[in-house]
């Protein structure tokens, strides 16, 4: 039985590939190892979303050569489809795109059938149909939170970005496909699922007939014996009166939501292309806290976007300041070869670029403790996770997504626990069994 391993870089969604990709090569016999063990054939899933993301790519690629000398490596994912002659680095036997992954087993045999094979990349075919590219059915892994992968692909030019490049259009999975890929994972004994999505909020636009995102999500949380289903990121137009009033009404929605930002001026989100404005975020963070005073709420944020001055950079901080964000993801700008934004002018300075963000992480960072500390003398519901801390401890997630340290029986792992918030140590809260 030949052994494959996978490195997955990147975002959520390259997560959910891969267990698809591992899937798809056990149902032709091949048998998955840890990426740290010597295997047969070494999948590396990239990512290519900004400049560093390539070289974590290429050091990966080196990593599965060392561990697994006489092992065939396969680069997969964003960058091989965007950059292939990058990804054809010395050391790696066969690229493949994301237009291209459902070939990958027939690709692996025979690669292994031919010894000594060159790098190839095959040539492209036509993009299959969302229901050929992602209904692998990926086998139940030893995680707490399973995920589900509702839609791929994006429909946004944003300037910065180079994502559609490497996904292409959105496309859909049905909801029929849906809500029974949930069912067996609730069943495999995952009492929560993440829905994850390149363009989440545009899950059924393509689909006939046309749905929606909310119209989903109703059938959804009905499946039995799902107590919390958590959403990947969603932009602010995507927040329709019909999924508001759904998102904060069904207890099994978890009250955590991410809604990227990127910047608090109206001037720089024009250049960036992003399809709101400061006013339509602010009204919706706003209603969305009113409604649920405990909400996890979180945010991306892009520091140093070619043109931004520091009046811009301070509307962003006083935009930061005044909404209850309980986390923040801040990224220094950087040049995204491909992309709209490294044609533009008044590209920053990286000296002033490194001091925003520090200054908007420490921001971040006290925003986070503040809302930690609130928690401190609350009973919340926790999933007890598979990780654990070093003393032996158990960790649990809340539904507003804060990490819980607490003794407790492995028995509990992967199921549901009633915990009594004692402190804050770090960015975890301290507490003990209900």
């Amino acid at each position: 039985m030949p052994t494959v391993s996978f490195a997955t870089l990147g975002c959520r969604v390259n997560q959910v590939d891969t267990q698809e990709m591992q899937a798809a090569l056990e149902a032709r016999g091949f048998r998955a190892v840890s990426f740290d063990e010597p295997a047969d054939v070494v999948v590396v899933n990239s990512c290519t979303v900004t400049a560093r993301a390539d070289f974590s790519d290429r050091q990966m690629v080196r990593r599965a050569g060392r561990t697994s000398p006489h092992g065939r490596v396969v680069v997969t994912g964003c960058w091989a489809q965007v950059d292939p002659q990058a990804a054809a680095m010395p050391g790696v036997d066969l690229v493949l795109g994301t237009a291209e992954r459902h070939r990958l087993p027939e690709l692996v045999e025979a690669l292994l059938a031919t010894p000594g094979s060159p790098r190839l990349r095959p040539a492209p075919e036509e993009e299959p149909a969302a229901s050929t590219t992602m209904l692998a059915r990926a086998t139940a892994t030893a995680r707490s939170r399973a995920f589900v992968k509702a839609q791929d692909g994006c429909q946004h030019r944003c300037a910065f970005c180079i994502v559609p490049a490497a996904r292409g259009a959105s496309r859909s999975l049905s909801p029929e496909a849906l809500v029974e890929r949930v069912r067996e994972r609730v069943a495999a004994g995952h009492p929560e699922v993440v829905l994850t999505g390149i363009d989440l909020g545009h899950y059924g636009a393509d689909l006939v007939p046309r749905t929606t995102l909310a119209a989903l999500l109703r059938r959804i949380v009905e499946v039995p014996g799902l107590r919390w289903l958590r959403l990947s990121s969603l932009l602010p137009a995507y927040f329709t009166d019909e999924l508001l009033e759904l998102l904060l009404s069904s207890p099994v929605i978890a009250p955590h939501f991410h809604v990227p930002l990127q910047s608090g001026s109206d001037r720089i989100l024009r250049r960036m292309r992003r399809p709101y404005t400061v006013a339509m975020y602010r009204r919706l963070v706003e209603r969305l806290a009113e409604a649920s005073p405990s909400l996890g709420l979180g945010a991306d944020v892009i520091v140093g976007f070619p043109g931004e001055t520091d009046a811009d950079f301070e509307a962003t901080v006083a935009l930061v300041e005044s909404l209850p964000f309980t986390y923040l993801h801040v990224f220094g700008y950087s040049d995204r070869t491909g992309t709209e934004a490294t044609r533009l002018d008044g590209h920053v300075d990286g000296r002033i670029i490194r001091e925003r963000s520090r200054r908007l992480r420490g921001l971040g960072a006290r925003q986070a403790r503040t809302f930690r500390e609130r928690l401190v003398g609350s009973r919340q519901d926790v999933l007890v996770l598979e990780t654990a801390v070093a003393d032996g401890r158990l960790v649990g997630l809340t539904g507003n997504y804060v990490e819980v340290v607490f003794e407790g029986s492995p028995a509990l792992v992967r199921s549901m626990a009633r915990i009594e918030v004692r402190g804050v140590e770090g960015p975890r809260l301290m507490g003990e069994l209900a």
